[in-house]
């Protein structure tokens, strides 16, 4: 049963207040807009304001910058209409495989029927990439497929054990993964000089990683094609053509970095940076970023100390979801009185 609050006594009157200001700090509502009619529940004096069908139609209508506190209201995105018409319509088929999705399909790479890819940002990185995921990191919780759909011809992502082997290309290689030996990005270029063409150590510094066991496989002709985004003048100066970011929980990594065929690849660690993830990691601290949040944030390093140029927005877009998935999380929380 619900009690309608109508009655225009003075006391009626002043609870009504009341809880629309609370129904304001909850759902962030400005004051003085005249709020709606509110409902009571009468089965517990505890029990605040019901969420109401206006509360979460009003917080879907903003954008990341309506937070203040929203580390992403800076980005240089898309339109993300394309997301609110299919967020409106519900879960769709995938092109593919036909399983029901909510927005792309994270086991085909590719957009559902109701978001055409034409809609959907393009970004042309200056460097390959390729994703190792962990064969037990659920699909549908991974960030990496963001970088898939969004960068289709410089990512690759491998499920383990099946990787390549990188020991022929290890001078033109990195890994990003945090660790004694680790360098920063703007240092990478100093250290892949001691590699050779063959993958051998020039240098007994910071080289003392296990050899490579393994012969690479990897055909000639993959990395030879001209990068469209940076002269190869430019990448010849720096000699890193290709990064390996893992993709996985931090208590799954020590399998995957212990393979013999990422023994001997810088690696290479980045900035202290906060979490945006909304699935942070139980009891790890908010520096562990996600996936395409590590991407995102090397990308813009190496634009900057690598490449020398300022950085205008040029991998934004590789956010494209994860910002609009940040929003929508953040809207429910606060309709829900979470936040």
């Amino acid at each position: 049963m619900v009690l309608v609050l109508m009655h225009r006594s003075e006391y009626t009157v002043k609870l009504l207040h009341q809880l629309q200001r609370v129904r304001q700090h909850l759902c962030g509502r400005k004051p003085g807009k005249n709020p709606p009619m509110l409902t009571m529940s009468l089965g517990s004096s505890t029990q605040g304001p019901k969420r109401s069908t206006e509360c979460l139609e009003s917080q879907e209508l903003q954008t990341p910058s309506s937070f203040q506190d929203n580390p992403l209201q800076q980005l240089q995105l898309a339109s993300q209409e394309v997301l609110e018409k299919a967020k409106k319509s519900g879960r769709s088929k995938c092109p593919r495989c036909s399983s029901s999705r909510m927005f792309y399909c994270y086991t085909c790479f590719v957009p559902v029927e109701t978001v055409p890819t034409k809609e959907i940002p393009t970004v042309k990185l200056p460097l390959k990439i390729d994703i190792i995921k962990h064969p037990n990191e659920t699909d549908g919780k991974s960030t990496a497929v963001h970088a898939k759909l969004l960068a289709p011809d410089d990512v690759t992502i491998y499920k383990y054990p099946c990787i390549p082997e990188y020991e022929e290309k290890r001078h033109e290689i990195a890994l990003i993964f945090p660790g004694p030996n680790s360098v920063s990005v703007k240092d990478i270029a100093f250290h892949l000089q001691k590699y050779t063409k063959k993958g051998v150590c020039n240098s007994d510094d910071d080289c003392s990683k296990e050899p490579v066991l393994k012969q690479a496989k990897i055909d000639p002709k993959e990395e030879k094609s001209p990068n469209e985004c940076i002269p190869s003048s430019r990448n010849e100066g720096t000699g890193l053509k290709k990064i390996i970011f893992i993709d996985s929980t931090w208590n799954q990594t020590n399998k995957i970095i212990t393979d013999e065929r990422l023994q001997g690849l810088l690696q290479v660690e980045l900035k202290t940076r906060k979490t945006c993830f909304w699935r942070h990691q139980k009891g790890k601290p908010d520096t562990y970023l996600s996936t395409i949040e590590a991407i995102y944030y090397f990308l813009v390093d190496y634009h900057q100390e690598i490449l020398k140029e300022n950085y205008k927005g040029q991998y934004d877009n590789l956010l494209f979801f994860f910002s609009f998935m940040y929003t929508l999380i953040k809207n429910a929380k606060c309709c829900a009185g979470k936040e």
